[in-house]
């Protein structure tokens, strides 16, 4: 696993999401959104939208699910699955370790479930 610092679990209250540029083994950068749940658990998710290629970042939580700002499209934080039109496609969802203060992500092993796969 090539785990990588995204944030510190005090940059993120529950019920707030932020970018991460992480690098890739290949170094390419991708970008995440690190998304804290209502009830305090990290995720990280794909931060582009796939209806819209907006930032997910900048959208709403709400328990589990991150909605789009820009047209409402939402996506399951926990799996990256689209769960409300016009979303359809999902997100890549990530592996999320808390060490001490540190939320770290691991963007070279994505998790695939039967909504992403």
């Amino acid at each position: 696993m090539s785990e990588q610092v995204a944030c510190l679990v005090s940059d993120l209250e529950p019920g707030a999401a932020l970018q991460a540029e992480l690098t890739l083994a290949d170094g390419s950068d991708v970008p995440v959104a690190v998304v804290r749940s209502d009830d305090g658990d990290f995720y990280a998710i794909g931060d582009v939208c796939t209806h819209g290629e907006v930032s997910l970042s900048e959208g709403e939580v709400n328990g589990c699910e991150i909605e789009c700002w820009a047209h409402g499209g939402r996506f399951d934080i926990r799996t990256g699955a689209a769960t409300e039109l016009p979303a359809m496609d999902p997100v890549t969802a990530y592996p999320v370790r808390v060490d001490g203060e540190r939320v770290l992500v691991d963007v070279d092993a994505p998790m695939m479930s039967k909504e992403n796969a």
